[in-house]
């Protein structure tokens, strides 16, 4: 174990940190926990201040899972920012009342941070080639092939084996993921309940409200850094894109109609930056309608109306130049999703 400016107990091995989560649970504290690739911005910490809100102790762990990157992905290039990452997680506190009224307030922060080897995650040793992989994976079959499935065969396959060895190291009470990974998110939630997970139960797996540029409504994202000037302004495309088809869907249209509307808003924007001369290669990677328990896209000429009270999943990705963005918006009722 070492310290972060004296302060954030870093542990490197399921061994080390198994003492102090031992230490928690003979003192009955609970036990928050964000699972992060690091390159940490405010959405990342928009769920660091939800666990101290909710927990006793907060756990924050920064692996850069290379089982959930293609061998074409950017796994080399992902941005590694630890030093600034440990200033921003040591920035962070919420008070809290104490139980005992007699006694002041009690000051939350980061309690520890969880920062494994790949060696110390993948004991078996692990390569990217899939097909010639060794060791022990997981898959929750079924609900992988959609959505961000399609355009990544093999990246649920990833998240579902390296989330599992979190879960089975940390044992948190509580885990948080943002809405920005919705799909990821709610495989997750099946994945506690298929493999009856008791640290978390599903339960106690959280969905949190995506975090957004408070002006242009884009989605934050670690890969936004990989954005030149120009791409930046283009890369709220895609919210703009969602909220058009969600307007027309609110309306009346029919799923087609409404990715029309989706489409339209990305070729209007994309014209607009090629008559100014902007040198962007902005690229519509797909935009879906798909149903939030199983993930089955809907039927083309469905209506809000036919689709009822269950939630739709509105989504989209977008590449511009080479940094390939993603974002959601929930239609209908997310108050069972997001919390």
């Amino acid at each position: 174990m070492s310290t972060a400016d004296g302060e954030l107990p870093i542990y490197t091995s399921v061994a080390s940190y198994r003492k102090w989560r031992r230490k928690a649970l003979e003192e009955g504290k609970t036990v928050g926990f964000v699972a992060t690739m690091g390159a940490l911005h405010e959405g990342h910490i928009s769920l660091v201040r939800r666990s101290l809100q909710d927990n006793d102790l907060t756990v924050v762990s920064i692996f850069v899972n290379p089982a959930q990157f293609a061998p074409h992905e950017d796994l080399a290039t992902y941005p590694r920012t630890l030093p600034q990452d440990l200033e921003l997680l040591a920035a962070q506190s919420f008070t809290a009342a104490n139980k005992n009224v007699n006694e002041a307030p009690e000051i939350r922060k980061p309690s520890a941070l969880f920062l494994p080897t790949v060696a110390e995650m993948y004991p078996s040793g692990i390569i990217q080639d899939t097909a010639a992989q060794k060791g022990t994976f997981v898959e929750v079959k079924g609900y992988g092939h959609q959505m961000e499935g399609k355009s990544r065969p093999t990246f649920f396959r990833g998240v579902a084996t390296v989330v599992t060895k979190l879960f089975n190291a940390i044992e948190p009470t509580n885990a948080y993921f943002g809405q920005k990974d919705i799909q990821q998110a709610l495989i997750l939630k099946r994945l506690s309940r298929d493999i009856l997970l008791s640290h978390p139960d599903p339960e106690h797996i959280h969905i949190v409200p995506t975090a957004r540029d408070p002006s242009s409504g884009l989605a934050l994202s670690s890969r936004n850094a990989y954005l030149t000037h120009d791409g930046l302004t283009l890369a709220p495309t895609l919210y703009k894109a969602l909220k058009a088809a969600e307007e027309a869907w609110s309306k009346g249209s029919t799923k087609a109609e409404s990715i029309e509307e989706a489409v339209r808003v990305v070729e209007t924007e994309k014209a607009r930056a090629q008559s100014s001369g902007t040198k962007v290669d902005m690229r519509l990677d797909y935009v879906e309608l798909n149903n939030s328990d199983d993930f089955e896209a809907i039927g083309e000429e469905s209506t809000k109306k036919q689709a009822g009270p269950r939630p739709v999943i509105l989504s989209g990705a977008l590449w511009i130049d080479k940094t390939r963005l993603i974002d959601n918006i929930i239609l209908g009722d997310a108050s069972n999703i997001v919390v």
